[in-house]
């Protein structure tokens, strides 16, 4: 079955089963690699995407879910404004530690600064709930993206 899709701001068409998996079809046949996978249940959000500027885990998604859909990943988020003050933030308040869990922390953050233009403690909390980190406790990762939103408004 021929499924067509926007990946990275390119139209992409691929004819593989519908329901392969999208972090396989991501991986194996685009090469992505910031996609890793930890759960396979959806629950660490280390394969986060963006499917139509949602987080979601792609991990879950089968790849006939994205026929018509706008997906994104680190990847072509690397090349975005909000990544550079994303990249910053996150090194100035030490939110990078072992690195595992930072692909998805970096596009949830995305997703949010996407939504919302000075989103509050709760919503930070709240885009990235579906991401694990085992390292941080997420208090600098709360912070960084804090200082993100603050540097991105000229705060």
């Amino acid at each position: 079955m021929k499924i067509e899709f926007t990946l990275n701001g390119k139209p992409v068409d691929v004819d593989l089963s519908p329901n392969l998996r999208l972090i396989d079809v991501l991986r194996e046949h685009f090469g992505l690699r910031s996609l890793k996978e930890g759960c396979g249940e959806g629950e660490c959000g280390v394969c986060t995407i963006l499917m139509d500027d949602r987080a979601v885990t792609s991990c879950i998604i089968p790849l006939g879910m994205v026929q018509g859909r706008k997906i994104e990943t680190l990847e072509s988020i690397r090349e975005t404004h909000n990544f550079k003050i994303i990249r910053k933030a996150f090194e100035k308040t030490g939110a990078v530690q072992c690195g595992f869990c930072t692909p998805g922390m970096v596009v949830a953050t995305e997703a949010l600064m996407r939504k919302r233009n000075k989103p509050t403690r709760k919503e930070i909390i709240e885009a990235i709930s579906g991401n694990l980190c085992r390292c941080t406790g997420y208090h600098m990762i709360i912070e960084g993206i804090e200082e993100a939103v603050q540097k991105r408004e000229g705060i």
